[in-house]
């Protein structure tokens, strides 16, 4: 007779946020099968966060109504907030996690870096972007900092991301994206090995 395996409760979390410029709510499971509904008003930026989604394994849903007749600058920084408050929240005291994540993502001729800690700490490396276009679709292609920018002051994550090479804003973009997502899995992830806090301190 096989044992019963001892399921871990899964990790989630909800935010919401609420201005003058955007009503954003955020759902995410990390323990998830990359389940996503995403309605940002923004095609392209929800296409990255579907893909997010996607190759982190997490579950995610954005709805998010902005001042679009604006621009979408509101709407992508706000998401990146409550998406980071909701890493955050969803995993407490990183009690288990492997912390470090690290991916590099290919993509057409792009090729994008993304090493991340979730340290508790809040930086934002930014290497070697230079765009071919302004935009992709409906997309401000300089918003992509801000979205990761958002991110990582709000879910307290180290974050390095290094573009090695690109032709095309939007596969640069989806890379991006992409390992960003590789990495926060990774980062993520339960070590069966270890139950503890991965950190010397003893928190994080």
């Amino acid at each position: 007779m096989k044992e019963p395996r001892n399921l871990l409760p899964l990790r989630r979390a909800r935010v919401e946020r609420m201005t003058r410029e955007t009503k954003i709510v955020v759902e995410l499971t990390l323990d998830g099968t990359g389940e996503a509904d995403v309605s940002t008003g923004i095609g392209f930026f929800d296409h990255c966060l579907e893909a997010l989604a996607k190759h982190a394994s997490f579950d995610l849903n954005v709805s998010c109504q902005g001042d679009l007749h604006v621009d979408g600058h509101h709407s992508v920084e706000d998401v990146g907030i409550c998406l980071g408050q909701a890493l955050a929240k969803a995993c407490g005291d990183k009690r288990g996690i492997r912390r470090f994540g690290l991916a590099v993502v290919p993509m057409d001729e792009a090729l994008v870096e993304v090493a991340l800690d979730f340290s508790g700490r809040a930086c934002l490396g930014w290497h070697s972007f230079h765009w071919p276009q302004t935009m992709v679709g409906d997309f401000d292609v300089s918003l992509t900092k801000e979205f990761f920018r958002a991110l990582t002051a709000n879910a307290g994550l180290t974050v390095h991301v290094t573009c090695r090479c690109g032709e095309n804003a939007h596969p640069i973009i989806e890379a991006t994206f992409k390992a960003l997502a590789r990495s926060l899995h990774e980062a993520c992830f339960r070590d069966p090995q270890r139950s503890d806090v991965p950190s010397t301190k003893g928190v994080l």
